[in-house]
């Protein structure tokens, strides 16, 4: 993918090429400016390629314009992002309640009350996100992501702003989560822990693969 600046043009990445099976687990690792995170947003048609082409679940990206992979994301993706990127303005359950409102289904309430006492935040369902804790905020995240069952999740850097113990909580939730639903996840991380529970761990150098296993 390149970019073009006031200093010209730049390949953030070149000549990657990867699948991705369904339920996989798959870490992205790589030092800061290693592409990892444009990788990312490749891949969930957040953003497009200026040359090659990226499928998600069967669909080719390319060929949709930006209502058309909002509509794919919406139906099969969730996120979970370094920043939480809660609404401030909304509590707890009202975030969780949100995709599930927006995709239409019924007892969107009740059915975000059950993912917040499986994050184990039941009784912190009406704080709102100012009122909650870092490790709180980011489970919040976790419970909205996976509210509408999605078959893939992508997320960027999700224990980078916990502690040792919250962000070893919030990866075993996130896989329990991901056996219960058979969600596929894709995860951008500079933590070793989290990427050495994945099965499967993608190393870029200077917008390269540099290590994949399924390429050995």
């Amino acid at each position: 993918m390149r970019v073009t600046t006031a200093a010209g043009s730049l390949d953030i990445l070149t000549g990657v090429d990867l699948r991705i099976k369904r339920g996989e687990s798959v870490a992205i690792v790589g030092a800061s400016g290693s592409g990892k995170s444009t990788l990312l947003g490749l891949l969930a048609g957040l953003d497009l390629p200026t040359t090659g082409e990226v499928w998600l679940a069967g669909e080719c990206l390319n060929t949709l314009d930006e209502d058309g992979r909002a509509r794919l994301r919406a139906r099969l993706v969730g996120f979970v992002f370094q920043s939480f990127q809660l609404m401030p303005g909304m509590s707890a359950l009202e975030n969780v309640m949100l995709p599930l409102e927006l995709a239409g289904q019924d007892a969107a309430r009740t059915q975000a009350l059950v993912l917040l006492e499986r994050v184990g935040l039941a009784e912190r369902a009406s704080h709102y996100p100012k009122q909650l804790s870092g490790g709180e905020q980011q489970r919040v995240a976790i419970a909205r992501a996976f509210a509408t069952r999605p078959g893939i999740l992508f997320a960027d850097e999700p224990t980078g702003n916990l502690d040792s113990a919250t962000g070893a909580q919030v990866i075993d939730l996130l896989f329990e989560l991901n056996a219960e639903q058979d969600t596929t996840l894709v995860l951008v991380t500079h933590d070793e822990h989290l990427a050495g529970r994945c099965q499967r761990l993608i190393e870029l150098e200077a917008g390269r693969i540099r290590r994949d296993p399924a390429n050995d």
